[in-house]
């Protein structure tokens, strides 16, 4: 059995909200993916990865933005890891 990672930012800490960024780890070797290497996310919402088999590990912490500084974004704050497991032949 071998891991593949998803990760998808969120446009809100809502699962069924729209994935607005992604990155995708494989750990069977079969693919390399890497950041923008698509123009279309690999699901429309995190509840669609876990309809297609992938388990929610980690959702992102929810933190209040800072008085004066709600419009800011210098990162993307609603990250949500995935992942299942894959048999393989190694």
């Amino acid at each position: 059995m071998r891991q593949q990672v998803l990760v998808l930012y969120l446009g809100t800490s809502a699962l069924d909200s729209n994935v607005i960024g992604w990155s995708r780890y494989d750990g069977t070797g079969r693919s390399k993916p890497t950041m923008g290497d698509s123009d279309e996310p690999p699901y429309a919402t995190g509840v669609d990865a876990l309809i297609d088999g992938w388990r929610l590990i980690q959702a992102s912490q929810l933190q209040a933005h800072q008085p004066g500084h709600e419009y800011d974004v210098a990162y993307l704050p609603y990250e949500f890891f995935f992942e299942r497991l894959v048999e393989t032949n190694a």
